[in-house]
């Protein structure tokens, strides 16, 4: 009997997102699942794809992203996701998303990297969903709660210090309606200044809401230098105690690297801890494949031995892309002094040891994020680079690890670890979420001078069976994307 369907890829060397090698084979859709996969000479396709031999994955799944606003602005807006073969994407991280908070005035760094307060006008995590279901994207969105949103509105801008009793429970309600409104988890900042004051017990206490509804947390660690496995500690303690009888919460460390140069190396002593403590309790991290970081720009961090690179300023936009060094030498003061004229503003800092970047990232726990703040002039390269890149410089080029390995970390791993049902592999079921790429040419373009230039070699993405990317195209209008909501709530709650 023939199989019918609305598309079959054909001849394709299938990695099915699992890390199980490769095969040769077909895969067939028919609305937004895969119906089929194999040898399917017997089925038609109202399209057809000839692969020939080339790459056919699940669509990536970005662990790591600042798209809480980007997401909202239509299909043509996710350019630098689709782009990259990415169908899927993580927001909320580090403590920041857009809801569920209103603002009158600019919300304080870093919650600014999603711009200023007149995006900040969804009271509930509720209204946003709505607003991706209304006005839906080229990607699919999986959403944290982030604390630094909830300390605004609970601590009423009042964040540089810990929070008072009656000001936790506040957080503790809206993070309960936020998770049953379709929030995933819980998110933390812990090094930002809106976050750095809060307590271990404080931020235990929020996420008890977690255990209690369901969902995971997610950490941009308190310190990810000298005190590193002080955090990793603090860390486990938080998910193993605020999960209490239930058991410790689904944890995943945010972009995890070992900073300044007195750290490198490091690594080494960081990822044997978290292999201690995950036999107890579960841990993940994801790891972006740069040396280099990227968030708001913070004078009173500044060392003389990193360099410094602007993303964006308020008061100085020509300054974008320019080194901090080179802006204080043009205006005859100190880096100091020039950081500070240059607020509100964004930097990338390079801070980072390509050894420990590679031990990271080659680790078993790890999953790939971009960690891509969309809004900001000169962007940091991984916007636009960072799948092409693993695929590319450290799959092919450097041989870090095996292509089934790479996919593994940036498809089904990473749906595992996000709880996200019939996402990340292909299979008969699953959603058809996929991405043709050439092996033999795939390769970022995007660089520190010139950070939003398109990848080459990604050569067709599909998002819940719809086209989204073709190479060489301008930017798409299908919009198959979808809010993923909560997958672990409890029916209970």
């Amino acid at each position: 009997m023939t199989l019918r369907c609305d598309l079959v890829v054909r001849d394709a060397q299938i990695f099915d997102g699992t890390g199980a090698p490769r095969f040769r084979g077909d895969v067939a859709v028919e609305g937004d699942r895969i119906v089929a996969v194999g040898d399917l000479g017997s089925a038609s396709g109202r399209e057809e794809v000839l692969a020939n031999g080339m790459a056919l994955a699940p669509g990536f799944i970005d662990a790591h992203t600042h798209d809480d606003r980007l997401v909202t602005c239509g299909p043509e807006c996710v350019h630098c996701k689709t782009s990259q073969g990415v169908t899927t994407v993580v927001v909320g991280n580090c403590g920041v998303s857009l809801a569920p908070v209103r603002m009158t005035k600019r919300p304080p760094p870093p919650l600014d990297l999603l711009g200023d307060e007149s995006w900040f006008t969804m009271g509930s995590f509720g209204e946003y969903a709505e607003a991706l279901r209304k006005r839906p994207t080229a990607v699919n969105t999986f959403a944290f709660c982030g604390n630094m949103s909830l300390r605004v509105e609970a601590m009423d801008g009042d964040v540089y210090r810990a929070a008072k009793d009656h000001e936790i429970v506040k957080m503790q309600d809206r993070l309960r309606e936020s998770l049953r409104e379709g929030a995933c988890g819980f998110s933390t900042g812990l090094y930002y200044p809106p976050n750095a004051q809060a307590t271990t017990e404080e931020v235990i206490a929020i996420a008890e809401v977690v255990a209690e509804v369901g969902g995971m947390y997610a950490t941009h660690m308190r310190d990810e230098a000298d005190h590193v496995l002080d955090s990793i500690r603090e860390t486990l303690r938080t998910t193993r105690e605020a999960g209490g009888e239930t058991g410790a919460l689904d944890l995943c460390i945010s972009h995890h690297k070992c900073s300044m140069s007195e750290n490198f190396g490091r690594s080494r002593e960081t990822l044997a801890l978290m292999d201690r403590m995950a036999q107890d309790q579960p841990v993940a991290f994801d790891v972006y494949p740069y040396p280099a970081g990227s968030t708001v720009l913070m004078p009173d961090k500044l060392r003389q031995d990193v360099q410094v690179q602007i993303t964006w300023s308020v008061p100085f936009p020509e300054m974008a892309g320019r080194n901090l060094d080179d802006i204080a030498n043009e205006w005859g003061m100190t880096r100091r002094a020039a950081a500070d004229k240059l607020l509100p503003a964004g930097a990338i800092t390079f801070q980072m040891d390509e050894a420990d970047v590679r031990r990271i990232m080659a680790h078993p726990r790890s999953m790939i994020g971009s960690d891509g703040i969309p809004h900001d002039a000169k962007p940091h390269p991984r916007l636009w680079g960072t799948f092409p890149r693993v695929l590319g410089m450290y799959v092919r080029d450097v041989k870090l690890f095996s292509l089934e390995t790479a996919i593994h970390k940036m498809t089904g791993r990473t749906a595992a670890i996000f709880g996200m049902p019939d996402r990340g592999t292909i299979r008969p079921g699953g959603f058809a979420d996929l991405v043709l790429f050439d092996p033999s040419r795939v390769k970022d373009k995007a660089t520190w001078s010139e950070p939003d230039l398109v990848s080459e070699g990604i050569l067709q993405v599909w998002c819940n069976g719809e086209r989204t990317y073709t190479e060489g195209s301008e930017p798409g209008t299908a919009a198959p994307g979808r809010f993923l909501g909560n997958p672990r709530l409890k029916k209970a709650a």
